[in-house]
């Protein structure tokens, strides 16, 4: 039942913050609402091309938690944080794969394959759930996106700087 709840705030906040994103040029990238110790967090990551400011999520958490209050979806306190996904952003839904193919990507899955279970790669492809990513040239390994903790983009900070987008 919790997780039942848990799912139906996500997708009432979602359907209150995308438009409320749009109208302020941003991309909805994601909306969690997960506990902590004690307390639960309404986290909701927004982005657009060249990254957000603190204006920005300023201004969208301004103006989508006075929506939030006036719908009532959540019971209990919560602490509200907007923020970027980061440059290390975690991939989920279909459209963040398929828009970062060609990256490199840093996966972690659940159960080990032959005693490893992070790997890094390039993400060359994304299709009903089925991710597949370039370890080496020539050396393609595939999985299942629900087999993953997490994929998310990779930074090289060895290699020397951050990437353009």
């Amino acid at each position: 039942m919790a997780s039942e709840k848990k799912q139906g705030t996500v997708q009432i906040v979602t359907e209150i913050a995308q438009p409320v994103a749009e109208g302020l040029g941003v991309e909805l990238w994601d909306v969690r609402y997960e506990k902590e110790g004690s307390s639960w967090y309404l986290r909701i990551f927004i982005d657009k091309e060249g990254g957000v400011t603190i204006d920005d999520c300023e201004a969208f958490s301004r103006t989508v938690d006075k929506l939030i209050d006036e719908r009532d979806p959540i019971t209990g306190s919560y602490y509200l944080e907007v923020s970027s996904p980061g440059i290390e952003r975690e991939l989920i839904k279909p459209r963040h794969f398929e828009r970062y193919l060609g990256h490199p990507v840093a996966v972690r899955l659940i159960r080990p394959v032959d005693g490893v279970r992070d790997f890094v790669g390039t993400l060359c492809g994304y299709e009903n759930g089925q991710v597949t990513i370039e370890l080496e040239k020539d050396i393609q390994m595939s999985f299942e996106k629900k087999e993953a903790a997490f994929v998310r983009l990779y930074e090289d900070y060895e290699a020397g700087g951050a990437r353009e987008e």
